[in-house]
Formats: C-alpha cells, structure tokens, sequence
C-alpha cells in the first residue's frame, strides 16, 4: 500500500513566497495553501494538516494571533506550527514559541532548512503517533485481561497509579513514571491463558492449581514478545517480574533482590497492598492499617525495603487515589 503523504499547510499573503515554498516542498509533501490568517483557520480545521508553515505579517490577523487561535481549539491545538517571516526580533520569536509555535524559519528562505526543519518535525508528530497507537493496543490489551480475571478495572487503574507515585518518589523522571503507569495494567496480561475453572474459582486454590496459576507472567511475557517499543518492553518486564520477592522465595525464575527489575518491584508492592485493602470473591477489604503492617513485616522478605519506606512516605497520596477511584 502506498504511503500516504504529510499534509502541510503554507500561509503567507504574498503569492510569490507561496510559489517559493511550493517549489521547495511540492514533491515530497501534500500541500494546501492560505492567503490570510482566516483562510488558515478555516482550512487547518477543515484539511486538519500534518504541520502547518505561518507568517507572521498578515493583512486581517498576524500569524501569531492565528497560532493562538489555533492553540486554544481541540481539533487543531496538536498540530506543529512553524513561523517563516521576515521579522527578526527576537520578542516575537519568544512570543511564538509561547503561544506554542514549535520552531522559526526566516526570509529569505533557504531551501535545504525548510526541507531539513520540516521533515523533523513531521517525524516527531509520527514517533507521538505511534506512542499513541502503541499505548492504545496495551490498554486494550490490559481491558482484555480483566475479563478473565475476578478483579475489577479500578484495581488496575489504582495499582498503575500506585507505581507511578512510588517511581517519581523513588526517582524516576515524569516520562519514565509515566511509562510505568501505563506499562502496570499489563502485569497481569498473562491471566488470559489460565482456564476459567481456575481463574473464576472463589474458594482457595490447590497445589497443583497454583502451579498452573504461576505460569501466568510468563504467558504475559510471551504475549507482549520482543518489541522495540520502549512501552511494550516495559510491559513485558512488569508482566514477568511483577511476582518476584525481594528474598528470592517468588517466582517464575527465583530472582532476588536488586536482581529483579525495579518496575517489578514497584508494581509488586503496589498491586499487593491493593489487593489487600479491596473485596475479593475469597476475602474481606483488609483495613489500611492491617494491610500497612503486612507490607512492613514484608520488608526484606517480599518487597524491597526501599520501597516499602517510600510507600510509607506516600502513603496520603495513594490513599487520594484509592478513593478517587473506588469499587463501585
């Protein structure tokens, strides 16, 4: 199938620079052209392009009015703008950037820049959108697996968030955390390949039922695959580590301490303690304190005590959470 091409829309009121930046990009690009700043507004809604090129000096509005237009509606305010003026000052530039414009090109243009400042920006608007689409199939992913399971969809949307405040405590960066707050419903993707006699079973499970139950995060593992999506292989690694203890006693591979990745960790104490202060078909919500006094005998045992001692530190965060998204 045929790759489709970007659209970029070029607004300027002068035809000549029009005719100069088709020229420039008309072969590699799908063009759409605006002689004021209205035009553009109308047009950017209407054709929705890839990357919009703007100057600024208009008849009707300026090109820094029209990027903020542009900012403050919905369906346009994700769309890349880039300035190409004559103006050289560099309070305008600032302006721009403010109102959220990504990048400046000035007259007299130089073709192999336009080209070169174009192309990076559409390839960063492609790696977003694969990010997105990448996020998408894990959460549909993660929606798939609570059908198997007797646990309900706010227990994944509280434990997700749960790794994710205990990561930026323990040091992560926002991305980072963030990757792992949406790389935490999959620890459990495995589930699906358990039989339902098992999975749906209220009372205890036997010997030889948990033998089978344990096979699950490798079955998630083995469903993620190797991906070069940062996302789905942080995924696999909650997914295959998530059940590890910090003494070695977890499973699947008896990994041990620092050993076990720390996203692993992070979501093993954060699952746990949900698990413990939720109703189970099997059991009662355990109060917070009791389930704070588990985790703690547990320190050095199942989770890494580091952890446990960050937990604690935010625990008035979490408890936000868990009421925030509550059982119905």
């Amino acid at each position: 199938m045929r790759k489709k091409q970007p659209t970029v829309l070029i607004v300027d009121d002068e035809p000549t620079n029009l005719r100069v930046l088709k020229q420039v990009l008309q072969q590699q690009y799908r063009l759409v052209f605006a002689k004021s700043g209205m035009e553009a507004l109308r047009l950017a809604k209407e054709k929705l392009p890839d990357l919009i090129l703007l100057d600024i000096m208009m008849p009707d509005i300026t090109g820094l009015e029209v990027c903020k237009r542009l900012k403050a509606e919905t369906i346009t305010k994700k769309i890349p703008v880039i300035f190409v003026t004559a103006l050289n000052d560099h309070t305008d530039e600032a302006q721009g950037l403010e109102l959220g414009a990504v990048d400046y090109i000035t007259k007299p243009i130089s073709a192999a820049v336009v080209k070169v400042r174009v192309e990076t920006h559409l390839s960063l608007v492609q790696a977003d959108e694969l990010r997105r689409t990448r996020l998408q199939v894990i959460q549909r992913l993660g929606h798939a697996a609570e059908y198997k399971d007797n646990e309900t969809g706010m227990h994944v949307m509280r434990m997700s968030h749960y790794s994710q405040i205990i990561a930026l405590a323990y040091g992560f960066t926002e991305q980072s955390a963030d990757d792992l707050l949406h790389a935490a419903p999959m620890h459990d993707l495995g589930k699906i390949g358990i039989p339902d006699s098992i999975m749906q079973k209220p009372g205890k499970l036997t010997e030889q039922e948990f033998d089978v139950m344990k096979t699950h995060p490798e079955i998630g593992a083995h469903i993620l695959g190797d991906d070069d999506s940062e996302l789905i292989s942080l995924a696999k690694v909650v997914a295959l580590t998530h059940h590890e203890k910090w003494d070695g006693s977890g499973y699947p591979n008896g990994l041990a301490g620092n050993n076990i990745p720390i996203e692993g960790r992070i979501v093993a104490i954060a699952d746990v303690f949900d698990a413990l202060t939720s109703v189970r078909p099997y059991k009662g919500a355990w109060p917070v304190e009791k389930a704070m006094d588990f985790i703690e005998q547990q320190s050095g045992k199942h989770f890494d005590p580091e952890l446990v001692v960050l937990f604690k530190q935010e625990l008035e965060k979490i408890l936000t959470i868990k009421r925030r998204w509550k059982d119905e």
